[in-house]
């Protein structure tokens, strides 16, 4: 990207947490461009990097043991102003003397933090003296550092955030990055823009103007193939290509029958209303039905879908003439969910089809705008670009499809069993209004069966599980607290209109520590 847009920036060092990129997020939301770098980044490169600030992550270690994860020293001794979060608190707290301990008992969840007068702080309503908060800790601080000042505190925790002004160093045992964490987004605008001095260059219209200079650079005037599939990050890389490189885009729609009810016509119709581009259809369905044949692993599944989405673009690729590059929609936290943070310390949760484990044949090289952009992020230049809102706020739909929303093996009877009850829900949020309340639905088909009673009949069939999450930024969500007369209609509904179901359940898991996909 280019240099104006990313000279300001706030480094994060990652230490394990599982919040990590969720901070990122945050910093960039106050209109500061961040970069994730590995928790032993040297000072030396940071300088290089020119970073106005930098955050030192939470982390699964303790600061205590012979595990505890390394930092170069000089940064904490250094003029940059430095925030530590959870074990990034602990520490700094060490490194300038303070004494870390285990607690007796883990805090984990809500907590209520007493406030006290500090500089970063000073975003806060001047009547705040309670705040509720996040936290997720073993360890704490029972020994302020010489020179720091104590500025909270919780029922577990007498140090909950210090500060030292003059060092321009910063602490806190709570997560102000988690939406629980009640004005942690003013907090975090604080460090970035009052203390690391930060203007707030990071916006859409800045964003679109580099990315679409990126796009140039890197193609030229080659021509650019681009797998669409509908959903907002393939929709904004083609709009975004669109402009970059005009008739030079050739647009591919694999028809791999993962799809929802009616959804190939629907996109067909979205894209030549919403983009005006010419577009090759390809209705693959029994190629990916056959390769899936007898395999119920997510991981296997989500692979075999990626090898044969690559090998059907091989094969169109032929019909078409000059293609130099293949363009993807791949976005920021399908990086970090395929493989965890660059040479950091994040688990791996799942692998997504279009990251990583391309094949060693495939000779054309990929063009990824979106890769550093988190999904609101992505919407926001969307709009920026012009693109409609039914294109723009439609809910994420993963690249496998109904694939990973069918548990066990996928046979075709499952897939129409899945679509039906999902139109169903889908039509019934749509007609209460309540489409654009959550930010992701959809149902989920179980191999399992559940004896029910329609009429005076038993009927032993299939159970459908029903999910729908509300969150900011889809690094957090949590269940979407449907009205339980609704939730009978669509139960109702399913069971009556679907005879190869017997049951209905509601999933009421918040991410973490489940995922919003199943799998």
């Amino acid at each position: 990207m280019k240099a104006g847009i990313t000279s300001e920036k706030i480094i994060i060092l990652d230490f394990g947490s599982q919040y990590t990129q969720l901070i990122a997020r945050r910093i960039r939301e106050a209109g500061v461009y961040s970069e994730i770098l590995p928790h032993e980044t040297s000072l030396k490169r940071i300088i290089e990097m020119n970073a106005s600030g930098v955050i030192m992550s939470g982390g699964p270690e303790s600061v205590n043991t012979k595990k505890a994860l390394k930092f170069d020293p000089k940064l904490l001794d250094s003029n940059i102003p430095v925030l530590g979060i959870c074990y990034g608190m602990q520490t700094m707290a060490k490194h300038f003397g303070g004494i870390v301990s285990s607690s007796d008992k883990r805090e984990f969840g809500n907590a209520v933090l007493k406030v006290n007068k500090g500089l970063i702080f000073s975003g806060l309503s001047t009547k705040t003296k309670d705040l509720n908060v996040w936290m997720s800790h073993g360890d704490k601080v029972t020994n302020l550092p010489k020179g720091f000042k104590k500025i909270g505190s919780s029922n577990n925790s007498a140090i909950a955030a210090f500060e030292n002004i003059k060092l321009k160093k910063y602490g806190f045992q709570f997560h102000p990055e988690v939406t629980h964490t009640n004005q942690g987004q003013k907090i975090l605008k604080t460090f970035v823009k009052d203390i690391c001095g930060c203007s707030g260059k990071w916006r859409p219209k800045n964003i679109v103007d580099s990315l679409i200079q990126d796009i140039k650079s890197q193609v030229g005037d080659k021509k650019v193939l681009l797998g669409i599939s509908g959903g907002v990050d393939s929709s904004v890389v083609a709009a975004l290509l669109s402009k970059a490189i005009g008739k030079n885009l050739e647009c591919i729609f694999v028809d791999n029958g993962l799809l929802r009810k009616g959804e190939a016509e629907q996109v067909k119709k979205d894209l030549k209303r919403g983009l005006k581009l010419n577009i090759n259809f390809s209705d693959s369905e029994k190629l990916f039905l056959k390769n899936l044949k007898g395999e119920s692993d997510p991981e296997k599944k989500r692979k075999i879908i990626g090898k044969t989405f690559i090998d059907v673009f091989l094969k169109e690729t032929k019909k078409l003439k000059n293609i130099s590059f293949l363009a993807q929609g791949t976005i920021y936290p399908d990086v970090i969910e395929s493989s965890g943070i660059k040479n950091g310390k994040a688990h791996i949760i799942k692998s997504h089809h279009n990251v990583g484990g391309l094949p060693s044949y495939l000779k054309l090289p990929l063009v990824e705008p979106l890769t550093s952009l988190f999904k609101d992020e992505v919407r926001k230049i969307g709009k920026e670009l012009g693109l409609p809102d039914y294109l723009i706020n439609r809910h994420p739909f993963p690249g496998p499809g109904l694939a990973v929303r069918t548990l066990g093996e996928i046979k075709k009877e499952r897939l129409e069993i899945l679509r039906a009850a999902d139109f169903i829900f889908m039509e019934e949020l749509n007609s209460h209004n309540l489409y654009d309340k959550v930010s992701q639905a959809f149902a989920v088909f179980l191999p399992i069966k559940s004896v029910g009673v329609v009429g005076d009949a038993r009927r032993y069939e299939y159970v459908i599980a029903l999910r729908a999450a509300e969150t900011t930024d889809f690094m957090t969500a949590n269940a979407a607290k449907l009205d339980h007369e609704f939730l009978n209609l669509l139960s109702d509904r399913i069971i009556n209109e679907i005879p190869q179901v017997s049951r209905v359940v509601y999933d009421i898991s918040s991410k973490p520590p489940a995922t919003i996909e199943w799998e």
